[in-house]
């Protein structure tokens, strides 16, 4: 997969649209996918750290992108909390950033409006369902592919396995999860092989968005 310059956040959240008819079908939890990338990413760049099971940015940490600048902030003025807990504690503050950006970046449009003539509202279009497509492409690619795990970034590889966790309609199918079910753990176990302690801490972010999602289903 090709470098990207948005953050894993923000393309997991564009991974989630129907590039052909521009919604957002994907998933029924965006807030919490977006916030499960936003963690692993921190996590992979060594910005946020396992201490005794709670997230906790390093010393002086700055990840350089809005998005990802407010997460640590967050997390660092906030009490001790799990890496579970973060997926979905106060996730929506990291969804409207990334769509604050993906607005400026030109990926997305937003559109005010009134619902019922008063309360003012705001909606977001797709601008690049090519990007989209592309990036749905190349997830899949790896997904169904045979190019070795150790092959693929650790970034990329997150990807996968998180889109694959969050269980994204646009992404994969329930019954192609099911089949490809190894190979999603092999992506997943490549996502943390960094360091040991970063699998460990996927491996929990990847159950809390499962559960999330399971959530949000029901």
């Amino acid at each position: 997969m090709s470098e990207d310059p948005l953050s894993l956040a923000a393309q997991l959240y564009l991974l989630a649209w129907d590039a052909d008819k521009r919604e957002l079908t994907g998933t029924d939890c965006p807030d919490c996918l977006v916030r499960a990338g936003a963690l692993t990413e921190l996590v992979q760049r060594g910005l946020l750290v396992d201490a005794e099971g709670a997230a906790k940015p390093v010393d002086d940490a700055l990840a350089g992108d809005v998005a990802l600048d407010g997460l640590l902030e967050l997390i660092g003025e906030s009490r001790p909390r799990s890496w579970q807990t973060w997926v979905g504690h106060r996730s929506k503050i990291t969804l409207d950033a990334v769509r604050t950006q993906l607005v400026d970046s030109g990926h997305l449009r937003a559109v005010t409006s009134r619902r019922l003539g008063l309360f003012p509202s705001t909606s977001y279009e797709l601008q690049q369902p090519q990007l989209v497509e592309e990036l749905r492409k190349e997830a899949r690619y790896l997904l169904l592919g045979t190019e070795p795990a150790d092959d693929i970034s650790d970034r990329a590889a997150a990807l996968v396995a998180l889109a694959a966790a969050g269980e994204l309609r646009t992404f994969a199918s329930g019954r192609e999860r099911g089949q490809y079910r190894t190979r999603i753990d092999e992506l997943t176990e490549r996502s943390g092989a960094t360091a040991p302690e970063l699998k460990k801490v996927i491996g929990e972010v990847r159950t809390a968005m499962t559960v999330a999602i399971t959530a949000e289903e029901s």
